[in-house]
């Protein structure tokens, strides 16, 4: 089961581009962020994409995620919903039986760095509370934070860049630490100082590849050994962000 995320900069601008790769790759469950577009005004050819049960939940000019599952795989409807912490309409998940699936796009920080800190902390707390109900968890997204240096290619740190702070890398730390997730992109490439997700707009950045990792496939534990592969799809798109897609051997 392939699940997949991309963070599309406006769907209405790349309807035509997800279109295609969702018919050319198939993947089993998409989770998209900064739609851009409420729900009313997400093209028909996604809002009502064969094969697909779909939730868009979305704002006008910013915002907005998105889950499609594929009904073959999961004949029953899932249960969307959004924890009470979704604000600005950053996050929708989806139960699935025992697992559960989120799309999340964690405010960039730069207008209200503090509401940026309260969602990673309700993140947190989420992952926790499955965590003990003892549901497989899979978060997925634009997370706006780099794990580590690692994650920034050296033409682009800065200390007391946002992304790059270490109160909000400490953050994401607990999230995995005390929800119980793993970071599926870095466990598989541990040594990987060139893998990266999003990229500068400008002066051929995403073609030298001088970017910074911001997008993720968060897991339970629970499901890390049936994880085999995770990739980013650098070239995939005309989004600043790339397509990262995990497979899950466990569905």
């Amino acid at each position: 089961m392939k699940i997949a995320t991309w963070n599309v900069n406006g769907i209405r601008a790349r309807q035509q581009q997800v279109l295609e790769w969702i018919d050319s790759d198939r993947p089993e469950i998409v989770a998209l962020q900064e739609l851009k577009a409420p729900r009313e005004k997400v093209p028909e050819t996604l809002s009502g994409i064969e094969g697909y049960w779909s939730f868009w939940h979305g704002e006008r000019a910013y915002s907005g995620v998105g889950l499609l599952i594929r009904k073959d795989l999961f004949p029953d409807e899932p249960r969307f919903a959004h924890p009470k912490f979704d604000f600005e309409t950053r996050i929708v998940t989806a139960r699935l039986g025992n697992l559960v699936v989120g799309s999340v796009y964690v405010p960039n920080g730069g207008k209200d760095y503090q509401a940026k800190l309260h969602f990673l902390e309700a993140i947190r707390n989420f992952a926790v509370e499955c965590s003990e109900k003892g549901l497989d968890l899979v978060l997925c997204g634009d997370m706006n934070v780099t794990r580590t240096d690692q994650d920034v290619h050296p033409k682009e740190r800065k200390a007391d860049a946002i992304g790059q702070r270490p109160d909000e890398r400490a953050l994401f730390e607990k999230i995995l630490s005390e929800g119980k997730v793993v970071d599926i992109g870095r466990t598989l490439d541990p040594e990987n100082d060139q893998l990266f997700t999003w990229w500068p707009p400008w002066r051929q950045m995403r073609q030298k590849n001088i970017g910074w990792r911001l997008d993720y496939v968060l897991a339970s534990t629970s499901l890390v050994d049936c994880i085999p592969k995770c990739t980013v799809l650098a070239q995939l798109g005309t989004s600043d962000h790339a397509p990262v897609v995990a497979e899950l051997q466990k569905f």
